[in-house]
């Protein structure tokens, strides 16, 4: 219900945002239409321009044209001067007077309207070139804006399609939500029912068991430690089968960790004949004989870690206790590692000389002599190792030779500490084995390199390779195991005391005792007779006596006819085996004969297949006599089949009936065992596929929470993305209307300042205008 009203709250917020953003569509819109009027109205002023420029043409073109008359009459003037200058007369003296006057009058006003003329036509030029660069950025702004707001048109159309969407897909999920919160609220109320009935019947059972330790429990010795001590703890068989399987596991990491020294040991041995001498050709020095030698012994110290490893594997087995107070067989692993890592120390020093020899070699350069060094620092590396691995060992394997020997609480630090050691050994091998590499290349551009120093070192490297491989696997897998090795496992209830090998024995032994008293207990008691049928039965079986007597000995004479007939059956089995044997030797013989025949004959054609013959046949009369000696065996061994085929000719009338009474009630209560038993296998069926469907509707249940679970995260983090989408969208869109607030503001002032300007230039051109006309 939660979700759901935070849904709704959402939803209304985001129809406030829609409606904000609606009104601030508007206010774009109003603002663009008042922007395209502006446009407008600039292109009417334009227009206006353009006319009175038309007319402040004629009007110069009227005035060029008068000025044009104006010249030819000073021409005309000027001849009727020069003619006239014949005849001067002092009235001709006044009218040229006038006349120059007149003209120098006319010449300066042409002059100063030549001048007025050019300055309005450049002022007129560079209001048009102004007014023309103006409107083209006005209609360039006016484009951009226009653009900027069909973009933001398109997207706030966009957004509100996907908020429609989201709106629709929130609805739906809003009611799948609700769906599912009642499939929750009914699921919750079953389970409390159920919490109530387990709650009233764990009260019922603490109630009875209280009263019954009350009444039957004189002494509880849980509550004091010493008392509990002396508890046998219960046996942890999951404990022992997860022990079983991490010794298997150890065990096959051991095995490849055994075949890795061998290899190593026995190719540094080989290596040791070659170089830096070949023993083939000339003998090796006392030093490399020696460390040969004791390379040589190398499977006397490396085999029985895999020995008493394997021992130690089979000692634990699903009926006993493993801890390491129980563990005998692991004193013998921790004293054969201990013999190896004698072994390691006493070829140490042999391993460090036969190197120095090595780089004290003419052929040695300063690289190999290098990692020859750098070798020698990683074996007696390897060789500490080895023994803080010894005493690690030792340490595990000492309680179980002394009762307390190492207290629980170093047990954990120990176990961590041979973990450490492993990955320490995985580290250096690996080092020597990158050395060694190294020492390989270099080795190969020595000019007396022989092909089997090159195979033998590839050898080397190989199980150099497989040590490195095997000592990282045991490392990782002993860290992995490492809360395994550390847990106690077994230990009394209510106390965190260790568990002894006194303690353990008994426990077992317990164990024993109760199994056998279980299965003494759980065995059902034969069905008895009823009693009135035993009543009713009482003359027959007293009269019976003298017929159970014959059927007695009836069993008796069978019994020995069986095992007769079993001494001639085996007797029959073996003349049969005896008598394949001559029909084999027979054939061979036949066979013999014919090809010694065939040879000057030509051979015949039709002794091989009567040979066959004879052979299929005795194999069929052998296996008749086995199925005749089986049916009659089958016949003799069935006492019930006896019993109802065999008729008695000792007794008659009473006697036969009292028989027939006896083997039909026998009969009967066999097959009502029959009868139960079958449906006692039908209702274990039942019940096993019954538990089986419930198990795997719990887990399809279990499954189907856990995806409805991640589906509300998912819808959690899905409300939570488009709450900050929103949050992000409405900052966007606040900016984006301030940014265009701010350039509305801006475009305003700059139109209200061309009107200013352009009301300037029609005032000055109706006064050029006024002052034209006037002229």
């Amino acid at each position: 219900m939660a979700n759901v009203t935070d849904l709704q709250t959402k939803y209304s917020k985001l129809a406030q945002e829609y409606s904000k953003l609606r009104a601030q569509n508007q206010v774009l819109k109003k603002a663009v239409v008042d922007e395209q009027a502006n446009s407008a109205s600039f292109k009417e002023q334009l227009k206006q321009r353009d006319q009175s420029l038309r007319k402040q043409e004629q009007e110069m073109d009227s005035l060029s044209f008068r000025n044009q008359q104006l010249a030819k009459r000073v021409e005309l003037l000027q001849e009727e001067l020069a003619s006239k200058a014949d005849s001067p007369s002092q009235h001709g003296l006044e009218t040229q007077s006038v006349f120059d006057e007149d003209l120098q009058k006319k010449i300066e006003e042409n002059e100063r309207l030549h001048i007025q003329f050019y300055e309005a036509d450049e002022h007129h030029r560079k209001q048009e070139a102004e007014l023309t660069t103006r409107l083209q950025e006005l209609e360039t702004d006016s484009g951009q804006h226009q653009a900027v707001v069909d973009g933001l048109t398109t997207k706030y159309m966009e957004t509100i399609v996907r908020l429609q969407s989201d709106k629709a897909r929130f609805e739906v999920k809003a009611h799948t939500l609700e769906r599912e919160a009642k499939e929750c609220r009914m699921r919750t109320e079953e389970c409390q029912q159920q919490l109530r009935r387990c709650q009233s019947e764990l009260n019922r059972q603490v109630k009875q068991s209280s009263s019954v330790i009350q009444e039957k429990v004189p002494f509880n010795d849980t509550k004091f430690g010493d008392y509990n001590s002396l508890n046998v703890p219960p046996h942890n068989r999951r404990h022992q089968l997860k022990a079983r399987d991490v010794a298997g596991q150890a065990l096959s990491f051991i095995q490849d960790l055994v075949a890795a020294l061998l290899n190593f040991h026995s190719y540094t041995e080989q290596r040791v004949h070659i170089y830096p001498l070949d023993s083939s050709i000339e003998p090796i020095s006392p030093l490399n004989q020696k460390f040969s030698q004791y390379l040589h012994e190398n499977a006397a110290y490396v085999r029985p870690l895999e020995d008493g490893f394997l021992q130690l594997h089979q000692s634990i087995t699903e009926d006993t206790v493993t801890v390491l107070e129980t563990v005998v067989k692991l004193k013998g692993f921790a004293d054969n590692f201990s013999s190896y890592t004698g072994f390691l120390l006493k070829i140490l020093p042999y391993q460090l000389k036969s190197l120095e020899e090595e780089c004290n070699t003419p052929l040695c350069t300063a690289a190999l002599n290098a990692k020859n060094q750098e070798l020698q620092s990683d074996m007696k590396r390897v060789t500490s190792v080895f023994e803080k691995l010894q005493s690690y060992i030792k340490l595990l394997a000492l309680p179980s030779v002394r009762q307390d020997a190492m207290p629980q609480s170093s047990t954990s630090a120990v176990f961590t500490q041979l973990a450490a050691c492993l990955h320490s050994l995985h580290d250096v091998i690996k080092e020597m084995s990158k050395h060694y590499n190294q020492k390989a290349s270099f080795e190969q551009e020595l000019p007396t390199i022989t092909q089997k120093l090159c195979t033998t070192t590839e050898c080397l490297l190989g199980s150099l390779g497989s040590l490195t491989s095997s000592t990282g696997k045991i490392a990782t897998f002993f860290s992995n195991n490492l809360d395994f090795f550390t847990s106690s496992g077994y230990s009394p209830r209510g106390s965190t005391v260790a568990l002894n090998p006194l303690q353990a024995e008994s426990m077992l032994a317990n164990k024993k005792k109760a199994a056998a008293y279980i299965h003494a207990i759980k065995q059902g008691r034969p069905q008895s007779v009823p009693y009135r049928d035993a009543l009713s039965n009482r003359r027959v079986l007293t009269s019976s006596t003298e017929s159970r007597e014959g059927l007695t000995q009836q069993v008796h004479q069978s019994q020995e006819k069986i095992a007769r007939l079993e001494q001639e059956k085996e007797h029959w089995l073996l003349e049969a085996q005896l008598g394949k044997v001559r029909l084999e030797k027979e054939n061979q013989r036949i066979a013999d004969l014919e090809a010694q025949l065939a040879a000057p004959v030509g051979g015949s054609p039709n002794s091989q297949p009567a040979a066959d013959g004879t052979l299929s046949e005795s194999h069929e009369e052998a296996e008749e006599e086995q199925q005749a000696e089986g049916r009659e065996s089958a016949l003799c061994t069935s006492l019930v089949g006896m019993l109802c085929t065999t008729p008695t000719v000792e007794h008659g009338g009473d006697e036969e009936s009292r028989e027939q009474l006896i083997k039909t009630h026998y009969m009967a209560r066999v097959g009502e065992l029959t009868t139960q038993l079958q449906i006692s296998d039908s209702k274990a069926v039942h019940f096993h596929s019954e538990c089986r469907a419930l198990a795997k509707r719990l887990a399809i249940a279990e499954k189907s929470r856990e995806t409805l679970s991640e589906e509300v995260k998912l819808a959690n983090q899905n409300v939570t993305r488009l709450q900050d989408e929103l949050t992000t969208t409405k900052r966007s869109y606040e900016d984006q209307l301030s940014m265009m607030s701010d350039h509305l503001c801006s475009m305003n002032e700059t139109l209200s300042k061309q009107r200013e300007e352009i009301d300037t230039l029609k005032l000055g051109s109706k006064g050029n205008a006024k002052k034209n006309k006037g002229r």
